[in-house]
């Protein structure tokens, strides 16, 4: 008896925290540390220097006072080691000293920075504030997620979500990260939407900038231009629905067919992913342009004028089909896989024909992917603007028309919010459309039965288009990834076409010397960059996003849809402007990680997040609910059943995950032109800066060399993820 008391009056999770929480406040650097991965701080002064000490060092020299009701909170919860969780001091005391810690830690992170007292009202309230305080360290991270995490442990006991400790830390952790790292940065930026010429802000102002007719006006319907609006809307419905359409004929071709070299289409299909877009644009004008090898030679057939046909909407459409597509493939092809071969079967053995199975079974059990991938296609292509710069030409889109607000002369922040305030509606449109045509329906597939059938083959009638629109655009692939091979290796690009390695050799050179080898090439340093920045990224953007997913479709709480849009908010923004909203968020304290290489990590996961939790829910949504119940009911918890039943489930949409996470690392432009620094320099970084030379030759041997690294890793990733096995058979049979 005296064993069972004790088991139920220990709480481990809670000794973890309450650790924690005074391994932060009294261990850990409390102000950030200038390289957040290096650990020199504790050879370098730690704990006594006032620049790695601390917080409970800092109080104790009789400084930064502030800090000292922050441990009032971390001792109030020893009070309760000893009572169930059934006991309601239990949870008050938990819920009290988690709120009042990371509300204090947050308010006075707020409230005094580099000058002081940050508002006039607290100077007036409290007197001139001789001392400062610096951006948070290691020790205010880990004390602020102790505080989080007691306040969720005291709510789950009081009965919220069930009392589930997992679920309930995870709503609070997600909620936490994405208001600090997303709404609080676009929520400054978007301030600026209401700012005067004065300084202050005003309603009233708004709206005639809202109104103005380079953002709405319909000019092409007299034959001019139309505001950058609507040519964004245009371009993104086209975009979503193709790219969708594109995406699901790939997926078929792998999972509904015979075709012998599967894995070679795979491999096709994420090349446009893994390169920058602005090559894939100089490709097309190579091409297409006045200039380009199939104008001048359709030209010349013809006997017509060569024209600048290709810049605009086509030029921007064709490019951004290229780049995007990926996405839709690597969403669908997890559903389509998902799709449970036995319910087809089912209505073949009922008379039904392979047509009549696809448009009846297979095709409505398709509809979350499908919503998705149109959702992610048409986001993409509201926020991109590598695309629509190389090849806009008088095209203007909403993501050109924010960037050169941003960085032209007239430095606009206002115009900058206010188009970002359009797209914003946009993409939240799209969003509702698409929820209303999923409607409440079911669309579980994968139950806990067995199911070892294989998917039919698809109907004649279907197969023929598919396999024409693969092939066509496979080929077209091809000869744009052959002109920036071809383009990697010749003298100039168009102008000299004497074959060369110089390109290589200039960015990748080794030598040795007395030292040992040296990475002499003048690519290095950024590529080094890059991976690290990408490899930290990757795993833990697929791990919010598979978490929220979870949430988001075996969890119902209080405030669910807007905790959904919440996690897709930053996708809908252009990248620009997160980029801009980063740096006026985090360029002082509380959070001070401007110039390092933290807020190209932070900037990437959250960029990103929404792939994994759009290619989460589209998987998890074929998944019967009776698995969890099954686990719970054999005495699992919410943790280990996410762990051992869900995830290896989910393959398909880690994968999708960690490698979109991983290249959109290596390969992003717009929010990364502003975070870099000389310390900090990316691959996309460097090859602009070469192209902005018309060092055009190093740029695309650069981007060359960076998609056959990507592929190397993306085959990785492939390997250690692994496929989901679900005891299907792989093979069509005859006759299906």
């Amino acid at each position: 008896m005296r064993t069972v008391s004790l088991e139920r009056t220990t709480h481990p999770v809670l000794i973890f925290w309450i650790f924690a929480g005074w391994v932060g406040f009294c261990l850990l650097p409390w102000y950030g540390v200038e390289k957040f991965y290096s650990f020199e701080w504790l050879v370098d002064g730690w704990p006594f220097d006032a620049d790695y000490a601390p917080a409970a060092v800092l109080v104790a020299m009789g400084q930064k006072l502030w800090l000292a009701p922050m441990a009032l909170a971390l001792v109030a919860p020893l009070l309760v080691l000893g009572r169930r969780k059934t006991d309601s001091i239990y949870a008050r005391v938990l819920i009290a000293a988690g709120a009042f810690g990371f509300a204090w830690l947050v308010a006075q992170g707020l409230g005094i920075g580099l000058r002081g007292l940050n508002a006039d009202w607290l100077t007036a309230l409290f007197g001139p504030l001789d001392d400062r305080q610096f951006g948070m360290g290691y020790g205010a991270l880990i004390t602020a997620s102790a505080f989080l995490f007691l306040l969720t442990q005291g709510i789950a006991a009081r009965g919220a979500v069930n009392g589930d400790v997992f679920v309930t830390a995870a709503i609070g952790g997600v909620i936490a990260v994405v208001s600090i790292f997303v709404f609080f940065p676009i929520a400054k930026m978007l301030l600026a939407a209401f700012a005067t010429d004065d300084g202050g802000y005003s309603v009233l102002g708004f709206f005639p900038k809202f109104l103005d007719s380079r953002i709405w006006g319909l000019g092409c319907l007299r034959g001019a231009q139309c505001g950058a609006a609507w040519n964004s809307l245009v371009l993104a419905v086209l975009v979503g629905v193709l790219t969708t359409l594109l995406g699901l004929a790939f997926a078929l071709v792998l999972t509904r067919s015979g075709f012998r070299y599967k894995r070679m289409l795979r491999a096709l299909t994420v090349l446009p992913i893994i390169t920058p877009p602005f090559v894939i644009g100089l490709a097309i004008i190579l091409l297409f342009g006045l200039s380009g090898t199939v104008t001048t030679s359709v030209a010349a057939l013809l006997g017509l004028e060569p024209a600048r046909w290709v810049y605009g909407l086509t030029g921007i459409l064709i490019a951004q089909l290229l780049a995007f597509t990926p996405i839709a493939f690597l969403v669908l092809i997890g559903v389509v896989e998902g799709v449970s071969p036995s319910m087809e079967e089912a209505a073949q053995t009922l008379r039904a024909n392979r047509w009549q199975t696809f448009r009846t079974v297979s095709w409505p059990l398709m509809r979350p992917g499908l919503a998705n991938a149109f959702l992610l296609g048409f986001i993409e292509s509201m926020a991109d603007f590598g695309n629509p710069l190389v090849l806009g030409g008088n095209f203007d889109v909403l993501s050109t028309e924010i960037f050169f607000a941003i960085v032209g002369a007239q430095y606009d922040q206002s115009r900058a919010a206010i188009l970002a305030v359009v797209l914003l509606g946009f993409t939240l449109g799209a969003f509702y459309l698409q929820r209303f045509w999923l409607g409440k329906r079911n669309y579980t597939t994968v139950t806990g039965k067995g199911d070892s059938g294989v998917h039919p083959a698809m109907p004649a009638g279907l197969a023929i288009p598919v396999y024409a629109v693969v092939a066509l655009w496979s080929g077209f692939t091809l000869v744009v990834y052959g002109m920036i091979l071809y383009g990697s290796v010749v003298q100039l690009w168009g102008v000299d076409d004497t074959l060369t390695f110089k390109h290589y050799v200039t960015a990748f050179s080794l030598s040795w010397g007395d030292n040992g080898l040296r990475w002499t090439g003048s690519a290095w340093d950024s590529f080094w960059t890059t991976m690290l920045i990408a490899s930290l990224a990757a795993p833990l953007t697929a791990a919010v996003g598979l978490i929220t997913a979870y949430l988001l479709t075996r969890q119902t709480f209080a405030g669910k849809r807007a905790f959904e849009f919440g996690t897709m908010l930053s996708f809908a923004i252009p990248g620009t402007v997160i980029g801009v909203a980063y740096i006026l968020a985090f360029n002082v304290p509380p959070i001070e990680i401007t110039g390092t290489g933290l807020i190209l990590v932070i900037s990437f996961i959250f960029r990103n997040m929404p792939v994994g939790v759009r290619a989460g829910i589209a998987s998890m949504s074929q998944l019967d609910k009776s698995l969890d119940e099954s686990s719970l009911t054999l005495g699992a918890n919410s943790w280990q059943t996410f762990r051992a039943v869900i995830l290896p489930l989910l393959r398909p949409a880690i994968l999708a995950a960690l490698v979109y996470s991983f290249v959109r690392a290596m390969t992003a432009i717009s929010a990364v032109i502003f975070l870099v620094s000389a310390r900090y320099d990316m691959a996309t970084s460097y090859i602009i800066g070469r192209v902005e030379n018309n060092d055009y030759g190093l740029a695309i041997a650069y981007s060359t060399a960076l998609i056959f690294v990507m592929l190397a890793a993306v085959g990785l990733l492939q390997l250690l993820v692994g496929r989901t096995q679900i005891g299907r058979r792989t093979s069509h049979g005859e006759g299906h």
